[in-house]
């Protein structure tokens, strides 16, 4: 076999890869972002790249890395619950990658860039949902390291911690996504802002852990997709777990709210995409319509206080603030004292780059360390008669 023969498959690939580049020019808006305007920091090789064009390469990446595995013993909002039915993180972020790829679809945008942002969207949530990223935050904060967000810690999983402090060296535009998918605003309208290189994105890192109420809006409308579909796979979804779990019943539901979105996860997920779909056909923006903006808005704001606030959601909340905080201050020590048994050397450091080690004080370290692990692992650090113990 000669050598141009040797050669054909990669020309094959190449060819093939060119052909869907192209593809995209022809069949996707003209707002949406084109795969090869992906921008990284560090510029790949095209053997590095391979045959995958660049957003479903960050993707891929996103999906194979270790945080990623993670998400499957993370709490989404109830913890501790001896339910296989029960949401965890992990579904969560499928549920909403399906939805933004289906609202993607239907204003021709770019899926694969909505696939890499939603997939990596949560994934520096902390052990136990919100209420460990508000721990972790408050400790954070005492050892002066500023505010504990986990979007700006997606950001520092992906980039600075992932392959042993190497990182994915993933486009700006899908880092730019996670960081500003917060699905906790309520916007009726979101339109990008595309005007952002990589020195604009670090600076809106720094001012959001100085500020968490720092506004972020995403560069591309992929990632304005993502942040609204964050807010639709989430808002049902827990209703239903509370229902399952009896915190409330589905008459509680208020009529006005219910004659709007429905009253099943099914029913909300369906109306709110149709209206973000109707409501954003050929437009430089995402939006709902005022009426189904309001009925979302004051769906979350019965789900705050009938589920998220409800104290018999929080039995554990004391204990498990109680070890957020003599973890952090245990593994601080072990730290600044050098102890080489500590599983933070044995486990997180263990082979981590010298950049890593380098570029982080201690209480980052202890920060990573605790925001990366799952509801379990974090239990086991304790012995087990200081664990709480599930509901029989």
């Amino acid at each position: 076999m000669d050598k141009s023969e040797s050669n054909r498959p990669a020309t094959l690939l190449d060819g093939l890869k060119a052909d869907l580049n192209r593809r995209e020019r022809e069949i996707l808006s003209k707002a949406a972002t084109f795969s090869d305007s992906g921008i990284r920091r560090n510029p790949i090789t095209d053997a590095e790249a391979g045959y995958r064009m660049t957003f479903s390469l960050d993707a891929d990446r996103i999906l194979h890395s270790r945080a990623y595995t993670r998400y499957i013993d993370k709490t989404q909002v109830f913890y501790l619950i001896p339910n296989d039915h029960i949401t965890h993180r992990v579904l969560h972020v499928q549920l909403v990658s399906k939805i933004a790829r289906t609202i993607g679809r239907f204003l021709r945008l770019n899926e694969d860039l909505i696939e890499a942002i939603a997939l990596g969207h949560d994934i520096g949530h902390t052990p136990f949902g919100h209420e460990g990223e508000r721990y972790l935050s408050a400790l954070c904060q005492k050892a002066g390291i500023g505010y504990f967000m986990h979007n700006v810690q997606s950001i520092q999983f992906l980039d600075c911690v992932e392959r042993k402090g190497q990182g994915w060296n993933l486009c700006l535009q899908t880092l730019d996504g996670i960081l500003c998918h917060d699905g906790e605003i309520h916007n009726r309208s979101l339109a990008p802002n595309p005007e952002k290189d990589f020195a604009t994105f670090e600076k809106e890192i720094t001012a959001k852990k100085a500020d968490p109420d720092f506004s972020l809006i995403p560069m591309t409308l992929e990632g304005c997709v993502v942040r609204m579909a964050d807010t639709i796979a989430y808002i049902g979804r827990d209703l239903e777990d509370a229902i399952r779990l009896g915190l409330l019943q589905r008459s509680d539901i208020p009529s006005a709210i219910a004659r709007r979105l429905g009253n099943t996860n099914g029913t909300i997920v369906y109306r709110l995409v149709t209206d973000v779909i109707k409501n954003s056909h050929d437009k430089r923006s995402i939006a709902f319509s005022p009426e189904i903006s309001n009925a979302l808005k004051a769906l979350k704001d019965f789900n705050l206080e009938r589920i998220y606030m409800n104290p018999k959601s929080k039995i554990h909340a004391e204990t498990i603030q109680r070890l957020f905080a003599r973890l952090f201050e245990m593994r601080l020590e072990e730290l600044e004292t050098n102890r080489r048994d500590s599983d933070i050397f044995s486990g997180f450091l263990a082979d981590m780059s010298e950049s890593y080690i380098d570029g982080h004080n201690p209480a980052e370290i202890v920060r990573d360390y605790i925001a990366g692990m799952t509801d379990r692992y974090f239990l086991h650090q304790f012995p087990e008669h200081e664990r709480p113990a599930p509901p029989l």
